[in-house]
């Protein structure tokens, strides 16, 4: 049957997948701007809505797939699309680095949120890989490492709110300082159609999600692929095409603070696929189905993470290409991990 996506061929899933990207690449576009403009008409800030209204909308199409595809019976998917999506991500700050020529973009948009922002990604990423080491018990076929990961995310961003609203330190300021300053917005939009147009695009990018994981899964089949290389490879740099428009797209823009926030923090976000895909998956802990080369990225993401950090708070103005050490050093941390999946 048409709707019985098993049954496609490797050129149908091929045209279903580029499609599916093509949908999340125009519409993640589109958000950048409600977003924005949410961030200013709500006074929350465009770290904090970056965190949760970008970071969550223009992740819906990755955790989506991820569940879909551990209820599926593919946790290696799952999970790889998972992590491979929060690597790819750091790059596409380094990307969107390139775009704002005026200063390195760390330097430009430095704020505490921000600074919080990585340090509890790094926490989280922690956990997850705590995970596969932990006994491999579960309650109702959860892990409880999936309950902390809530939790810790919910006081993590609890604690973002407050540095924006009632900060301990402020970046020192200089001539590249872009301070996230809510800007005169054409009311006549209400408020009540912004949060509708927002909800719409979502479930839209939802949507697109849902139809890529059943392509993946045969392309993987069809290819001889394995699962881990076609979800950091494939189906984390599809589903996360929203991340890098919206970002380029905030450079553009001027909200550099936003450009930041919606890629930390949407990775920040991008943990807690790990823990609803746990939830999805009924064959026990999804834990202890994470393979040696996810466990690889997971490390390498550590790592990227650690050295965004050290960026942040050495605030270089200039750097060789016109981007900082950090975005150099990111870029040059995926390579290597792309390397060692094929050695």
């Amino acid at each position: 049957m048409f709707l019985d996506l098993s049954s496609w061929t490797l050129a149908a899933s091929i045209a279903l997948f580029t499609g599916c990207a093509l949908v999340i690449a125009v519409f993640g576009t589109r958000i950048t701007g409600v977003v924005d403009q949410l961030a200013d008409r709500t006074g929350v800030g465009e770290a904090v809505a970056g965190a949760i209204l970008l970071g969550a909308a223009t992740s819906l199409s990755g955790s989506v797939l991820s569940v879909t595809a551990a209820w599926n019976g593919h946790p290696t998917l799952a999970v790889s699309n998972a992590i491979g999506g929060i690597a790819v991500q750091t790059v596409f700050l380094a990307v969107a680095d390139l775009f704002y020529r005026r200063a390195n973009l760390e330097h430009a948009a430095a704020s505490a949120p921000n600074m919080l922002q990585n340090a509890l990604l790094i926490a989280l990423l922690s956990l997850i890989l705590l995970g596969p080491i932990t006994p491999d018990i579960s309650l109702y076929s959860i892990h409880p490492v999936s309950i902390v990961l809530l939790v810790f995310y919910i006081y993590g961003i609890k604690l973002v709110q407050r540095a924006w609203n009632q900060p301990m330190w402020q970046p020192s300021r200089t001539r590249e300082t872009r301070e996230d300053k809510p800007e005169q917005r054409n009311t006549r939009i209400s408020l009540s159609r912004l949060w509708g147009e927002f909800l719409i695009l979502m479930a839209i990018l939802g949507i697109a999600g849902w139809w890529l994981e059943p392509a993946a899964a045969n392309i993987a089949r069809d290819t001889g692929l394995d699962e881990t290389a076609v979800g950091i490879l494939l189906t984390a740099i599809s589903t996360s095409i929203p991340e890098l428009v919206t970002s380029v797209a905030a450079v553009r823009r001027g909200a550099l603070t936003l450009a930041v926030g919606g890629i930390i923090g949407g990775n920040a976000f991008d943990t807690l696929f790990t823990a609803a895909s746990d939830i999805a998956y009924r064959d026990g802990s999804i834990y202890h189905h994470i393979s040696e080369q996810t466990i690889v990225w997971l490390v390498l993401t550590l790592l990227m993470a650690a050295v965004l950090m050290m960026g942040q708070i050495r605030r270089q103005e200039h750097g060789p290409g016109g981007i900082g050490f950090e975005s150099s050093g990111v870029m040059v941390i995926y390579l290597v991990g792309i390397v060692l999946m094929f050695i």
